[in-house]
């Protein structure tokens, strides 16, 4: 996946703006005008980097001439005390950004080096570690992009990009009459010929009929594993699976080699923890 520029530079003007406001009053009334500095990033814990792109591109939105050296590459395992980057410049400008960055950093990291451990503790090329619509407000594409850094791939990104008939949908189909997957199934082809359709199913009935409807995609939702065999079984290839709700590390081995195309997991983005990493300014 990759980082569109104009998005980029949205996001760290807004992020900027938040932090900033009016002026940085401490680093103003602290740090003389015209100093210089040297600052690492440096891993306290190791993690999978993700985020060195967005934190350059915040250094470049605070003062152009500041140098970024990036020490790492984007999904690369960092033990603890790698020098992942180095910013060298105006003080005020890395004082000013230093919050943000890390931030920044620590977040997308965190995502990497948690969906790395999903997928290594699947440990099956044929079942690939989905992400989801979990994210944190205006910061989709940002930690879609550390997912794929960690090793995942995404789900759809938004709403407009597949139709996902999911249980509250299937519920105000109903009012329309019997069948409402087949209804709803139906109503989408027509609507949006073009877009792949996913049904999220709760039960063997839900799966049957969202086979029968033709539908790519089935979200095996919150079942047990042995359901879930019965599932594939059931469907025989008619369309692609995907297991979803209650989905942990320890979980994952049981789901190897099973046959399911995917596992998709909100934890990656809702539930990651950030990443120790500092910024260790140099005198």
């Amino acid at each position: 996946m990759q980082l569109n520029e104009a998005h980029l530079q949205n996001f760290c003007r807004t992020a900027l703006a938040e932090d900033v406001g009016s002026g940085d009053a401490t680093t103003l009334a602290v740090v003389p005008e015209g100093l210089e500095t040297e600052a690492h990033f440096v891993a306290r814990k190791e993690c999978v980097c993700a985020g060195l792109p967005v934190v350059r591109a915040l250094f470049g939105e605070l003062d152009r001439k500041l140098v970024f050296m990036e020490y790492v590459k984007e999904g690369e395992l960092c033990p603890p005390g790698t020098r992942m980057a180095t910013v060298i410049g105006n003080a005020r400008a890395i004082l000013t950004g230093e919050r943000t960055a890390l931030n920044i950093l620590q977040r997308l990291s965190g995502i990497a080096t948690l969906t790395r451990q999903y997928v290594l503790a699947l440990d099956d090329p044929h079942t690939k570690i989905l992400d989801t619509r979990k994210t944190t407000p205006g910061m989709r594409m940002l930690e879609k992009y550390a997912v794929v850094t960690g090793g995942g791939q995404n789900h759809r990104i938004g709403l407009y990009d597949r139709i996902m008939i999911k249980d509250n949908h299937r519920e105000m189909a109903k009012y329309a009459g019997p069948d409402s997957i087949a209804r709803a199934v139906r109503a989408c082809r027509a609507k949006y010929p073009r877009l792949e359709i996913e049904v999220e199913a709760d039960s063997m009935d839900d799966v049957a009929a969202a086979a029968d409807a033709g539908v790519e995609y089935i979200l095996l939702d919150n079942m047990s594993d042995a359901e879930m065999v019965e599932a594939i079984k059931l469907v025989r290839g008619r369309a692609r699976l995907e297991a979803s709700g209650n989905i942990t590390l320890e979980r994952l081995p049981r789901l190897r080699g099973m046959g399911l195309d995917y596992i998709s997991v909100g934890a990656l983005t809702h539930s990651a923890p950030a990443v120790d990493i500092g910024l260790d300014i140099m005198n």
